[in-house]
């Protein structure tokens, strides 16, 4: 997917910045998966003032469900950065969601749906209402 007007970077460093704090609060952090922060990271465009800024806030995981439905729709955008689905990156993501609240199997299932769907061809909005009437088919 490219870089939409309708997404606001911020909001998807944010939850970037989510992910990475819980994923690195782990006893063990696979090396793989600090590749795939990395590579999301630059991708995005994360600056050392950013990471500054960072060590200032409190980061916390979002509770409420239109909080966890911009996370899941964050890590879709991150994985679409490139235009590539990986493997890893779908693990890495269901990690996360699997943080959030969702049921592993739920999550692997979202992910695939999206992963098959042409996202160059569909805009920001039709893969958002997608995992938006896909959650409310799982009644998240």
């Amino acid at each position: 997917m490219s870089k939409p007007s309708t997404i606001d970077i911020s909001k998807v460093k944010k939850s970037y910045f989510n992910l990475l704090a819980v994923l690195t609060t782990s006893d063990i952090i696979e090396s793989r998966y600090i590749r795939c922060l990395i590579k999301w990271g630059i991708q995005l465009g994360v600056t050392v003032p950013d990471l500054q800024e960072l060590e200032k806030t409190t980061v916390s995981l979002p509770s409420d469900k239109a909080g966890r439905l911009e996370a899941i729709y964050h890590l879709i955008y991150m994985i679409y950065l490139d235009k590539v689905v990986e493997d890893i990156e779908l693990e890495v993501a269901s990690s996360y969601a699997e943080k959030l609240g969702f049921q592993k199997g739920l999550v692997g299932d979202l992910f695939k749906s999206i992963a098959t769907i042409g996202y160059d061809s569909h805009s920001a909005q039709d893969v958002r209402k997608e995992v938006e009437d896909f959650l409310k088919l799982q009644n998240i």
